[in-house]
Parts: C-alpha cells; structure tokens; sequence
C-alpha cells in the first residue's frame, strides 16, 4: 500500500502549466526546502509549474523534517531496514508522479526530476525504471543507490545531470563519478550524463 504524500507547489495550476519541475528534498528537510528555488528558475522557465513533495517518512535524525528512507549510519537503523524503506519510498514516489502528471495533464517528457542528497538518489532510482522517460535528473549531493540492479531493471532513458561539491560531509563526493560509472556502462542505454 503506497502512502499519500503531501506537497508544496508554486507556479501556474493544474491544466494551464506547460512544463513541471518536481523537487525532491534531502534527509531531514520537507518539500518547502527547495521550493525557494522556483523563484530564480521561475523567469527562464515560462509555463512551468514547480511541485516539492515531503518524503513520507518524519525523520528519526530530525524530527520536524521528513525522510525518504532511514540512514543507519545517522539513525542507527539497519541496511536491510534502509534499503526495504528506499524501495517502499521508491513506490509511494512513483504513484505521487502518476498522480501529479495525470492532475498537471502533462507527459513524463515535461518533466524534470530535481534531487538534492536523500531526494537525489530517489530521483536517480526512479527515473530510469519508469516506463517513459522524464525530460532529465538534476542530482545535486547524491548517490546512485543500487547501481548493481541498474542494468537489469532500467527501462527509460531520461537526460542526466549529476553535480556534487567536493567537501560533503554527508554524501562523499566519490558519489558522483561512481554514479556517472553505473550509468554510462555499456547496456546502461543512458543517453547522455553530463
């Protein structure tokens, strides 16, 4: 059973926007954390709706934030109990996108997925296994979670820009050539990572 998830938005509404960016927050954040950033994008992007769901999860590291999936290495929870909630979030994110483009009447190729930390790797792990591709990943601080599976289960090929500083403390910066490796592999079928 996917849970419902609750979401900050800005921008024109439902049926009058052309095109969509979905912001995907970090470990401990809520959707309004990056919805700050429709402001600036707001004036290159005309038609486009901005949409910042909250993870589903309250966060046991920050209380009055949210979680996608528990971190055992913050929260002392365990792989197994982490890597079990990444895919039950994978499953509540995929049918809020459904939800949101059916709502929006905009196509997956209107839509761009921008992740930071924690919501980076959700939209890394989503995007290719959806059945049609969104417009591109932005992943800003993340990591490609489960990139072993990645040639087996990817089934779309949407444009990928990775972008990590090199002083994280929370996600090593080695995520990102690790990332752009998995995804660049032959039988990968991505089309392009910058």
């Amino acid at each position: 059973m996917t849970r419902v998830l609750s979401s900050n938005r800005r921008g024109p509404a439902p049926g009058q926007a052309t095109s969509l960016v979905v912001f995907l927050h970090g470990y401990g954040a809520d959707g309004a954390d990056l919805l700050g950033l429709a402001d600036p994008l707001a004036g290159h992007l005309p038609g486009c709706a901005f949409v910042a769901p909250d993870a589903p999860e309250r966060c046991a590291g920050a209380p009055a934030g949210y979680q996608w999936f528990p971190i055992p290495w913050i929260d002392g929870s365990t792989a197994e109990a982490s890597e079990a909630g990444m895919l039950r979030a994978a499953g509540d994110l995929n049918a809020w996108l459904d939800a949101v483009f059916a709502e929006y009447r905009l196509a997956p190729d209107r839509v761009v997925l921008f992740g930071f930390s924690q919501g980076a790797m959700m939209a890394l792990h989503v995007a290719p296994r959806r059945p049609a591709p969104v417009a591109g990943v932005v992943s800003i601080s993340g990591r490609l979670l489960q990139p072993e599976a990645l040639i087996d289960e990817v089934v779309s090929r949407p444009p990928v820009l990775l972008v990590h500083g090199d002083m994280d403390e929370v996600v090593p910066a080695a995520s990102l050539p690790q990332a752009a490796e998995a995804l660049s592999r032959p039988g990968s079928r991505f089309s392009r990572i910058s």
